[in-house]
Order: C-alpha cells, then sequence, then structure tokens
C-alpha cells in the first residue's frame, strides 16, 4: 500500500505544534531561551521596572511572598550608608567583633572575637563576599543589637513602600518569618541608587584586598551585560538562587530581580535573557526621583506600589517526606553565597504552596523539632543510624556548618563552657538538650581518640532551634583543616561521627 507523504507531513506538523504549544504553556522557551527552567520553578519570581518612568517592564509573581536571603543585606548596607551620611558614623570607624557576630555561618569573613572590621571594610565584605559575620557587626554597631537592628529594616522597609517585607536579621540567613517580594527588592534597588548615589558605586566592586586575600564579588552578571553596576545575589535552599541587578546605559534606567533560580549559572543566564529583552522597551526620559527624595517619607509611585492586599499566598518550600531524612533536612534548609556548589549536590525540596502568614513558619524543613527531636535534626550525632550517618557525611565534605536557622543564642549560659583561645578549625561531635551531657560527651570522645585529640580542648555552644536550646559538643585547638580532620578520622574510627568545620 503506497504511503500518502502530503498526510504524513500534515500529521507531523500538528504534532510539531501540539508539543510546542505544551512547552511554551509550561514556561519553556523552544528558541533557546534560558527563562524556562527557572521561571517553571514554584520559587520563582520576577520583576523589572524602567527606573526613569517607572514603567513595569516584565512581571511574574513579583507580589508573592519569597525568601530574600542575602539581598537582605541590601537593606543592612542602606541604613548603614543611611548613618554615614548623617555623620553618625563614619567609614574609618573601627567596629568591635562579638562572640555573636563571629560565630555566624558562612559566607564570613572569619573575624575573631573581640578584633575590630571598619565600617568600610564591612561594606566592602557584604558586597563581595556577602559576608554574614560582617553584616551582624555592622547591625550591632548601629542598633546595639541584630534583633533591634532588623526592627529598623523592616520599618525603613515599610517607609520606602516595601510593603510585603519583614526582616528579621542583617543577613538573611534561614528565617521562618523574613520575606519579601521581587518587586519589594526592586524598590530598595532604585531606593539606594537614588538616596545614596555617594555610596552607591560600592556594589559595582568587582574585588577587594581584605588585609592581604583577595576577596572578589558573586555577582557574575557585572561581567556579563554593559551597563550593569551592581547590586546583589542571594542564596538559601529555600529561596534558591536570588538576584536584584542594576543598569545604566545609553539613557536607560533599569532594575531587575529574580527570585528562585534553580542555580547560581541559570540565574545569571536568566536574569541578562531578561534585560536583553525588557531594555529595548525601555525609556532614555527621566521622569525624575521614583521614590522620595527623603528616605523617611511615605511616597512611592504607582509603578512600584503593588495593587494587592496586604496579605497572601506565603509559598511552602518544604521537602517531601519520603525517603528524606531530617538530617538531609535540616541541612538542605541551611545555605549562603558560597554554598552554591553544596546546595548543588543537593536535591531540591518540593514546593506545595500554603496560604496564610503562618505557612511561612514551616518553610526549613517538614516538621519543627521539639527539644527532644531537634537533638537528633542537628548535625552530627555521637552514634546515628548507619544510612543517615553515610548522608551526613556526605553532607558535610563542604565543610559547612549545618543549622536549622541560623540563630545562635545572644545569652550563653553560664553552663556552656568557652575555648580559651580561638581556634581557626574545630570539631563537632554531637548537639545534645544540655551542655552537661555535652561536655559528657566530649569527655568520653577525648578518651577514646587517644594521641590525636591530646591538646584538643573540648567546649560547647548553645543554638536555638525555635523550638528550644541545643548544645553543641566541640574540639577547639586545631590550627589547620588537615589538624582538625586527623582528629575526626580518629573520633570516627571509635564510632564517633563528627566534622570539621573552620571558625
Amino acid at each position: 500500500m503506497p504511503i500518502d507523504l502530503s498526510q504524513f507531513r500534515r500529521a507531523a506538523r500538528t504534532f510539531t505544534r501540539t508539543i510546542a504549544v505544551a512547552l511554551l504553556g509550561a514556561g519553556i522557551c523552544l528558541s533557546g531561551g534560558t527563562r524556562a527552567a527557572d521561571a517553571a520553578n514554584p520559587k520563582y519570581a520576577g520583576f523589572v521596572i524602567d527606573a526613569n518612568n517607572g514603567k513595569v517592564l516584565y512581571q511574574d509573581r513579583a507580589d508573592e511572598y519569597r525568601y530574600p536571603a542575602s539581598l537582605t543585606k541590601m537593606m543592612t548596607l542602606y541604613l548603614t550608608f543611611e548613618a554615614l551620611k548623617s555623620g553618625k558614623i563614619s567609614k574609618n570607624d573601627k567596629m568591635p567583633v562579638s562572640a555573636y557576630a563571629s560565630a555566624r555561618p558562612p559566607s564570613k569573613l572569619g573575624l575573631r572575637p573581640g578584633s575590630t572590621i571598619t565600617v568600610e571594610e564591612a561594606i566592602y565584605s557584604l558586597v563581595t563576599r556577602s559576608a554574614n559575620d560582617a553584616a551582624v557587626v555592622l547591625a550591632e554597631f548601629l542598633a546595639g543589637s541584630e534583633t533591634d537592628f532588623a526592627k529598623r529594616m523592616t520599618a525603613k522597609a515599610h517607609r520606602l513602600g516595601m510593603s510585603r517585607t519583614e526582616f528579621r536579621n542583617a543577613n538573611g540567613l534561614p528565617n521562618p518569618a523574613q520575606h519579601s517580594t521581587a518587586r519589594d527588592m526592586a524598590t530598595l534597588g532604585i531606593a539606594l541608587r537614588e538616596h545614596f548615589p555617594e555610596y552607591y558605586g560600592y556594589f559595582s566592586t568587582r574585588s577587594f584586598n581584605f588585609r592581604g586575600a583577595r576577596i572578589g564579588n558573586h555577582n557574575r552578571v557585572l561581567n556579563r551585560y554593559d551597563g550593569v553596576d551592581g547590586i546583589k545575589t542571594g542564596y538559601i535552599n529555600a529561596s534558591g538562587f536570588n538576584l536584584v541587578t542594576s543598569v545604566k546605559t545609553d539613557g536607560k534606567n533599569v532594575v531587575a530581580a529574580v527570585f528562585g533560580g534553580t542555580s547560581g549559572r541559570s540565574r545569571d543566564d536568566h536574569m541578562v535573557d531578561l534585560l536583553k529583552r525588557t531594555m529595548p522597551k525601555a525609556s532614555r526620559r527621566d521622569g525624575g526621583p521614583l521614590i522620595a527624595a527623603k528616605p523617611n517619607a511615605d511616597v512611592v509611585v504607582a509603578a512600584i506600589e503593588p495593587d494587592l492586599p496586604k496579605k497572601g499566598p506565603i509559598p511552602d518550600f518544604r521537602p517531601t517526606q519520603g525517603g528524606i531524612s531530617i538530617n538531609d533536612r535540616i541541612a538542605m534548609a541551611y545555605g549562603s553565597d558560597a554554598g552554591e556548589q553544596v546546595a548543588a549536590r543537593m536535591p531540591m525540596p518540593t514546593a506545595r504552596p500554603l496560604m496564610g502568614r503562618d505557612a511561612i513558619r514551616a518553610a526549613l524543613v517538614d516538621e519543627r523539632p521539639t527539644a527532644s527531636s531537634a537533638a537528633a535534626a542537628i548535625l552530627p550525632l555521637a552514634r546515628p543510624a548507619a544510612q543517615d550517618g553515610r548522608k551526613a557525611a556526605a553532607l558535610m565534605r563542604g565543610d559547612v556548618d549545618v543549622q536549622a536557622t541560623g540563630s545562635v543564642a545572644q545569652n550563653v549560659p553560664a553552663m556552656v563552657v568557652q575555648p580559651t583561645k580561638p581556634s581557626p578549625w574545630v570539631v563537632q561531635i554531637a548537639a545534645t538538650e544540655s551542655a552537661s551531657q555535652a561536655m559528657a560527651m566530649l569527655k568520653k570522645a577525648k578518651s577514646a581518640a587517644g594521641s590525636q585529640l591530646a591538646a584538643a580542648e573540648p567546649f560547647t555552644e548553645s543554638v536555638d532551634t525555635g523550638g528550644g536550646t541545643l548544645y553543641r559538643a566541640r574540639f577547639a585547638g586545631f590550627d589547620s583543616k588537615d589538624q582538625a580532620w586527623k582528629a575526626c578520622a580518629a573520633l570516627k574510627s571509635n564510632s564517633f561521627n563528627c566534622y570539621a568545620v573552620a571558625n
């Protein structure tokens, strides 16, 4: 029977069109555009605004709640610039480093308790390395405590028109009550440019030298699109990879925000793609400031202000239960700008949207650990089940100090034992419900490990899990990673799980 080629071609064309429509409906661009992988992600949100006239050039879920991650540091810097401009502080002021600030997880400078850092050094470190410890040093210097500083951050955000933003810390480390939107963070980007032109140039810093060490900028889009002059990257697992970008070129002036990238590279590719598609639509006519010239005023142009009720859906980015241990869930909740390579080895959580403000409380893990169950959640335990132990070891190869919230109690109980001198590297063997229990485990571990831990100093460190306080059992006294890992190997050979981390 002869084949009807014309009928075959018609069927093939129909099939191709059907597939194309289905892919486009899913947000997949057949032309090779980079937006598909990230825009189809339930964590995604995007917003691009013409900063000359306030016209919205692109928006997708721009007013849905998202976790800002290290974009939070944009507000930390806003308040820092405000204090500089008013003369309350100077760039050369030396700020003391508290034990609390020093203990922040990476990304960090590795500041020692009792040392100092200048205001300008801290600014550069936030822009380039996104240093969590330096952000807290600024917060404590400006407000006395990070908690009080976060209240100022939120109040300032609301005065700038960022009505859907709440801050709880100065650096963007995971906190279930801290959230913002793509539109709000673009608003903050515009405010930084308009209110502090004398300081805004910091955001274009490619690298800076910190006491002999060169620190490069995490924002690679600075080198990928003409006219980009900042602003900031961000990452925690609950948010995905975030970025706010500013472009000024040929009289055009655009600010864009992207949340929820599936990787740092795909986020950057998507941002460049957005700029290529929206910049031709931007105006060269400058209509004046979009945000009130006086930072304390309550005036924002309607183009930036969302026409939405004050409450809305808050995404719940909790990992699914199936096959994922509590150890893995805690590990996946942690993140930082420098942790992209760690995140790449971890499974992405499944998003399940919930309605209402309370939903955000459960965003880091499936269930908030109680005081008793939390002891099994903070890695590592002394003798975990074999399966969880192998997973923990795999996750800890990145030398990341895994925490549930990145929040450490500032008031250290009397039972907590601190090391007598700074230790560049520490080894953790457990997290328990009492400081005395932690010390007992350390004593037993030191006795079992022999010479490798002969000079090690046991100490404890309190951690607030949100549902109670745990006490990390740690050894100090290691000058190098090699020393710490040798001690850890000796512990493992005696059935103690452990990991080493730069302090």
